[in-house]
Parts: structure tokens; C-alpha cells; sequence
């Protein structure tokens, strides 16, 4: 059983991965996955009805006041403030309110602290300004120290921080004890702001969610809610609301944001027949479309809960991260101890080594690193979604920064997948038109590209087709079906000799070759063509500036795929693959230039997408494909896969610069310290100076111009 819980009153990231860790060995509890940027709890085990409350008081036995809760889904929670609440206005405020109170006491902290300084000839007064400043700032870090120590927990960042301070209050550093409090203030205020714009980055999908639209009931629209439209609802869309379920356009034509969906900044223009996404907006006119699935199988809603679990999901850096905080602290602490005593006993200048002591203290909170690092890959996720680019989890980023080589899929990813038929030709008494309704009629049952193409040049030419006996698709061939009686086959020249049929002619023809044999005789063949996407030359020439090799695999005729592979300028070019042959070409790309990535969207390509290092998909392939993907592309040209990867590779450089960083600086600290030569100040900034700077450097990711290929 799986249940979510939101978490609150959750200030200290490195409290949340004790909390996690705790939660997680509870008897009965499989897995316990704390997402701290959201306050997401998910627990995985057998839960009964006191598992919370025992959930609760591991929890405030680490951080006092925290609240585990029942979650509760962003847009429904803000529909419920919308209708139930009249005296509440949203947790935004609060939260604005929160910072505001916190900035206040900041400011009088400084006012005090630089009137301390200022007087600090007529010492009375100014060890009192020290105090009143240092209260100021403190008082909600001296009110959680008692709160802790009333549950035995000890050397959490409050106390750490409350012991340091008041040594150093009790050495006369008064001076220091004031800015240990007040650098480490304005760390929490950066950690506040940077979580909370990450945060929004991330929630904002959800809020493309409708809680309302207007249905045909009877013959009239009538206002209802989106959690109760089901496929085949008339929907109708006005000038300026957000579509509510995906459909197909019944009646009107229209233009439709579509750049919160998948960051294209161009209005699209729509009209009857045209299929459109929930989460876009409507521009212009009034029109009608027809669901084609319920509110809560919408693309919408299957973006806003892939990017809630991603953003969960730890990459090997987290892990790394989450481990070296349980050493890190108690070994510092033991420093500490030791640095205290045994220079003291030698020298006997007991003062110096007790400074120096406290410095220890103000760095040995690993929050800098445990913060920061997820929160470069929670922020490299929001700038995805963004660009219209879902990563499945900061390991899927992990994964494709790592990788050296990119193959693409041809039809539907490098090219357009809106094939048209070019070219019939029947080799016995049937007509053209004749040829074409039964393949039209075998191609229904089919979703491949190729196969829509034909039943939509029947349709359009006014070509009957009929309903096909025990159709079945063979991946990478074609259609095996009975019509009247009689065995029909449609696909590719591997599907007829798999029959035992033999080909009329061998052609050297630009495009997909689908012939068609009935009772084991073959009767013509139809040539279908597709074109090359606006972007994929662009695509692959940034991907080997950027030093990464190129790869085409299809299942498309070799003429066809080095065609199309010279063209774009690709550095390699198989064609006449069939899944397994795909699979093994990956595997000899890897072995030449290293970790792959393949693109592709169709049914076949699930095994390819899974067996390589990383995967992704256009939005618009097959469910398979989608499920086994790291990463999905909203946006289908192919310059989202090159922004994909600059956005991985920058968050795993951030992330890794965070680390290096931080352990730099708190390792000069300590050298320092225990070389005789303690700064406090410098300590201040070792704890919370490179908080705030890993935090700012890891929430640039969110900036999403630099992704940008230019022209």
C-alpha cells in the first residue's frame, strides 16, 4: 500500500533525512521518501490507522512542532479554498506574512548589532545591545533548542547553533556570537527563498489544471466539474479559459496557447479534426471539442504527477549527500570535543581551544550539502517543465548528463510522422482504388504513422474501407489480417517474405514501401513519404558541437534512412532494424563512444528505450515507449533533446560544484581551528555563507534563457 503525506513545519533538510531514515525502518514500512522542496512525504508498507500518529512522534522527536499530515492534491485543496474557505485567503499569504515577520527581526537585529558596535566604548550599554540583538535574531532558534531537548534530541542545527553562541557570549565574543546568529538568519531566509521559488517552479504544472468546464447535458452546456467529464463529453471552450481535458475539435476553429504545456511560444492554430492537450489556453474563438479521456487521464494531469514523483526521485549524488551527513556531524562534534580538551590540558590556555571548539560547532551542520544538492536537480526538473521536457527524477538527469552518444529513431522523432501517400501501383487486376481499400481496411487497427496515413488518404479520397477479422500488428513489419475470407498481409518486404511471398520488383524509391499480398499472392504496393522536421538538422549539429556522436536506428528502408541520415548530417545511419536489432546497435554505439541515449516514440521502441543508458520520447508515441522513457518531450522537435541535455548537464555541474565547495571551505575551517588559528566569522561563513551560495548557484538552473539554441 501506498499513502502521501504533506509534512509541515519542516525546516531543516538535514532533519528531513533523519526523518525519512526513521520512518523508513518502522516495522511494516517497505520505503519512506521524503521530498523536502514540496513537504512530500510517500511511505510504502503495511499502514494501518496508527502508523501516522507513530510517524508523528518520530518525527517531532527530530525537529519539534513538525506536522505529518494526509496530502492533499494542490488543485483540489485550492478549489477547496476557493468554495469552502471564507475566512482564509491561501498559504501563500501566510507564507508571505512569515517572510515579511522574519525580515523585520532581521533588520533590528542589524540595527542593534551596529548600535552595539558603535558604542562598544561604554561596555554596559553595548553587552546589553549585544544581548537584545542577539535575542532578536535567536529567539526562534533558543525556542526550538528547548523544544528539542524536551525530546532528547540533540545536535540538530538549533542546538549546535544555541551552544556555539552562547560559548562565545560566555568568552566575551560578543561581536561573533551576534553574527554567528544573524548570518545564520539570513541563510534560512535564502533557503526559505530558493526552496519556495523551486517549489512554484514545480507546482505551477498543477495549477494548469480546470476545476470547471462547460458539458452538453440535454442539449445545453451546463457547468460541471472536470473530476466528471468522461470520454466522449462535448466540451466547449471560450475565448480565454484553459482546456480542461485532451480532446478532438468537433466544430470552430480557433488559436491556442500552448507554452505551459510544452514551452512553444507560438500560438497554434486549430480547427475541426485537430487534436488538442489540456493545460492550453484558448486565444480566440468559442469552440467544441470531444474528450477523448477523462480529466484525470488528461495529458495535464499525467505532467503535474510525473513531475511531482520526479522531484522525489534521489540521483546518486542525493544518496551520496544523504550518507556523508550521518558521519560528517558526529565527527565534527568529536573534534570539537577533543579540541576543547586535550590543547587545553598542554598549553592550559583553555579560552583559545574552547574558541576554537565553537567555530567547529557553527560548520558541523551538513545542511549547505543537503539542501543544495537536491534542490539543483529539484530546479534542473522545474526548468524542464518549463521547456515542455518531463524528467522521470534527478536520477534520470544524472543519467543523461553521463551520456557521450545520442541515437535517434527516425519516423515520428528526427522526421514529421505525417506520412502521405505518394505513389500506388497494382502489379495484378486491381484497381488503384481497390488496392487501396483493403490495405485502408488491414492499416485501421494499426496507430503506426504509416498505416494513419493510408486510412486518412482513403478517407479523404472517399475510399470505402471495411472492418478487418483477427487483425494483429507484427512490431517493425506490418499487419496480419482476414478480409471476406481471405488472408491478408500489409507491410513492409520483410513481412512478405516471412509468408513466403517474394516481391514483384525490387524499386529504389524515397519513402515507406507498404505492399500488399491476399491468399499468398501479391497485388501491389503503395509508397508512403514523410518529411524531415524543421529542427533536426539544427539538433544534430549542436549535439556534435557539443562533442556528442550521432546515431540513426529505424525500422525505415536503409535507402530511405541514409537519405534522410546524410541530409541532417548524422554520424551514423542503420536502417531495416527490427527492436532486437535496434537493442544490439546500442550496444555497439556504447562500446565505440560510450553511454547512449535513444529517442524514439513508436511500440517498438519500449525495449530500446529501457536497454539504453537513458531514454526519452515524444509525448505523442506510444504508451509503452512513454512508460519506459527517463525523459518525455511535450515539445516533439528535436532541439528538446539538446536543451534536455544542456539543462542535465548544467544541474549535475552545479550539484557537483555545490559539493566541492562546500567541503572546500568547511575543511579549511577546520584545518584552521585545529592548527591553532580559529575564526569564528569565518566559520559563520564556512555554515551559513556557503549555504547561500550553493543555494543561489543551484536555483539558476530555473533561469531557462541559457537553454536556449538562439537561431
Amino acid at each position: 500500500m501506498e499513502k502521501v503525506y504533506t509534512i509541515n513545519n519542516l525546516e531543516c533538510a538535514h532533519c528531513g533525512s533523519k526523518i525519512e531514515e526513521l520512518i523508513g525502518g518502522m516495522q511494516g514500512i517497505e520505503s519512506a521518501v521524503l521530498n523536502f522542496p514540496l513537504k512530500k512525504l510517500t511511505v510504502n508498507g503495511e499502514i494501518d490507522e496508527d502508523t501516522l500518529e507513530c510517524m508523528n512522534d518520530l518525527a517531532r522527536a527530530v525537529e519539534a512542532g513538525v506536522e505529518i499530515v494526509p496530502f492533499i492534491e494542490l488543485a483540489v485543496a485550492e478549489a477547496k479554498s476557493e468554495t469552502d474557505c471564507t475566512d482564509c485567503k491561501d498559504g501563500e499569504d501566510d507564507e508571505k506574512e512569515e517572510m515579511k515577520k522574519e525580515l523585520i527581526s532581521v533588520g533590528a537585529g542589524i540595527l542593534l548589532l551596529a548600535l552595539a558596535v558603535i558604542l562598544k566604548k561604554f561596555t554596559p550599554v553595548s553587552i546589553v545591545l549585544y544581548a537584545v540583538s542577539y535575542l532578536t535574531l535567536g529567539f526562534k532558534v533558543l525556542k526550538n533548542t528547548v523544544a528539542n531537548l524536551r525530546h532528547g534530541n540533540l545536535f540538530d542545527e538549533n542546538f549546535l547553533m544555541t551552544v556555539a553562541t552562547i560559548g562565545a557570549f560566555i568568552l566575551g565574543e560578543y561581536s561573533e556570537a551576534v553574527g554567528v546568529m544573524l548570518f545564520f538568519k539570513i541563510g534560512e531566509l535564502f533557503e526559505d527563498y530558493a526552496v519556495s521559488k523551486s517549489r512554484k517552479a514545480i507546482t505551477a504544472v498543477a495549477g494548469l489544471k480546470v476545476n470547471e468546464a462547460d458539458v452538453l447535458v440535454n442539449g445545453e452546456f451546463v457547468r460541471t466539474p472536470s473530476e466528471s467529464i468522461k470520454a466522449g463529453d462535448i466540451i466547449r471552450v471560450k475565448n480565454g479559459e484553459r482546456i480542461a481535458v485532451d480532446g478532438i475539435i468537433e466544430s470552430g476553429t480557433s488559436k491556442i496557447d500552448t507554452s505551459a504545456v510544452n514551452g512553444e511560444p507560438v500560438p497554434l492554430t486549430v480547427k475541426t479534426g485537430d487534436s488538442v492537450m489540456s493545460g492550453c489556453i484558448n486565444l480566440a474563438d468559442t469552440f467544441t471539442l470531444r474528450a477523448v479521456s477523462s480529466a484525470s487521464d488528461s495529458m495535464i494531469s499525467k505532467i503535474a504527477k510525473a513531475v511531482e514523483d520526479a522531484s522525489a526521485s534521489k540521483p546518486k549524488a542525493d544518496r551520496f549527500i544523504t550518507r556523508f551527513a550521518k558521519v560528517y556531524t558526529p565527527f565534527v562534534i568529536v573534534c570539537a570535543v577533543l579540541t576543547a580538551i586535550v590543547p587545553s590540558l598542554i598549553t592550559g590556555n583553555w579560552g583559545k581551544w574552547i574558541y576554537s571548539a565553537l567555530t567547529f560547532l557553527v560548520i558541523s551542520c551538513p545542511c549547505a550539502l543537503v539542501l543544495s544538492v537536491p534542490l539543483a536537480y529539484f530546479s534542473g526538473i522545474g526548468a524542464g517543465s518549463k521547456l515542455g521536457i518531463l524528467f522521470k527524477g534527478g536520477s534520470s538527469i544524472e543519467a543523461i548528463g553521463k551520456v557521450k552518444s545520442v541515437a535517434f529513431d527516425k519516423t515520428g522523432t528526427l522526421t514529421d510522422g505525417t506520412f502521405t501517400v505518394t505513389d500506388i501501383k497494382s502489379y495484378g487486376k486491381l484497381s488503384p482504388e481497390q488496392l487501396m481499400a483493403i490495405c485502408g481496411s488491414c492499416e485501421q487497427s494499426s496507430s503506426h504513422p504509416v498505416a494513419e496515413s493510408i486510412v486518412r488518404y482513403c478517407k479523404d479520397s472517399g475510399i470505402k474501407i471495411q472492418s478487418a477479422e483477427n487483425a494483429s500488428e507484427i512490431a517493425g513489419q506490418g499487419i496480419s489480417t482476414v478480409m471476406n475470407g481471405k488472408k491478408v498481409l500489409c507491410g513492409n518486404e520483410r513481412l512478405m517474405k516471412s509468408d513466403g511471398i517474394e516481391v514483384a520488383e525490387s524499386e529504389s524509391l524515397s519513402g515507406s514501401i507498404v505492399y500488399v499480398a491476399v491468399d499468398g499472392r501479391i497485388e501491389g504496393r503503395i509508397v508512403v513519404s514523410d518529411t524531415v522536421k524543421q529542427t533536426s538538422a539544427k539538433a544534430v549539429s549542436y549535439l556534435r558541437k557539443m562533442g556528442i556522436y550521432t546515431a540513426m536506428l529505424t525500422g525505415d528502408k536503409t535507402e530511405n534512412a541514409e537519405t534522410v541520415g546524410r541530409q541532417l548530417g548524422i554520424d551514423y545511419v542503420k536502417g531495416g532494424l527490427l527492436p532486437d536489432g535496434k537493442l544490439s546497435e546500442i550496444k555497439k554505439i556504447k562500446e565505440v563512444s560510450g553511454e547512449v541515449m535513444f529517442i524514439g516514440d513508436g511500440i517498438n521502441d519500449g525495449p530500446v528505450l529501457a536497454g539504453a543508458d537513458a531514454g526519452g520520447a515524444m509525448h505523442s508515441g506510444a504508451d509503452l515507449a512513454l512508460q519506459t522513457a527517463d525523459v518525455i518531450f511535450m515539445n516533439t522537435e528535436p532541439e528538446t533533446v539538446v536543451k534536455a541535455k544542456k539543462i542535465s548537464d548544467t544541474t549535475m555541474k552545479i550539484a557537483y560544484q555545490n559539493i566541492v565547495f562546500a567541503l572546500a571551505v568547511k575543511a579549511l575551517v577546520l584545518i584552521m581551528g585545529l592548527s591553532g588559528h580559529p575564526n569564528m566569522w569565518l566559520a559563520v561563513f564556512a555554515d551559513s555563507g556557503t549555504a547561500m551560495i550553493c543555494i543561489l548557484n543551484s536555483v539558476r538552473i530555473l533561469n531557462t534563457k541559457k537553454f536556449s539554441l538562439g537561431k
